[in-house]
């Protein structure tokens, strides 16, 4: 039950943050549009701006992270702090994902 649970987290982070950057990248360029700006290099930028944001977003703040992790210092429960590690690469890995699809949209490199 518990495993399930953390398998659903693990998915949920990653589709989380795939989200934050597709969602905000595309949404923001259609603002720079309308303000004359161009489109595909605001898409860059804001991208860029929103990775740690969209990581942030997927584990839930940074609050419960920091808990999770000193629980399994303090308490000795070494799996909450791989559990952590690993939500945190899978909103990584969501990230990442959504870079490439701005990149394929874009034909350029979000640095």
């Amino acid at each position: 039950m518990e495993e399930e649970r953390f398998i659903s987290s693990i998915i949920h982070c990653y589709f989380i943050a795939l989200g934050v950057i597709l969602g905000g990248t595309f949404i923001g360029s259609i603002g720079a549009f309308a303000t004359g700006e161009p489109p595909m290099t605001i898409m860059r930028r804001i991208a860029r701006g929103l990775r740690i944001w969209a990581i942030v977003a997927a584990i839930g703040g940074t609050f419960d992270a920091i808990s999770n992790f000193e629980r399994g210092i303090y308490e000795g429960s070494t799996i909450d702090i791989v559990k952590q590690v690993l939500l945190i690469v899978f909103a990584m890995a969501g990230v990442q994902t959504a870079l490439l699809i701005i990149e394929w949209f874009t034909q350029e490199s979000v640095d």
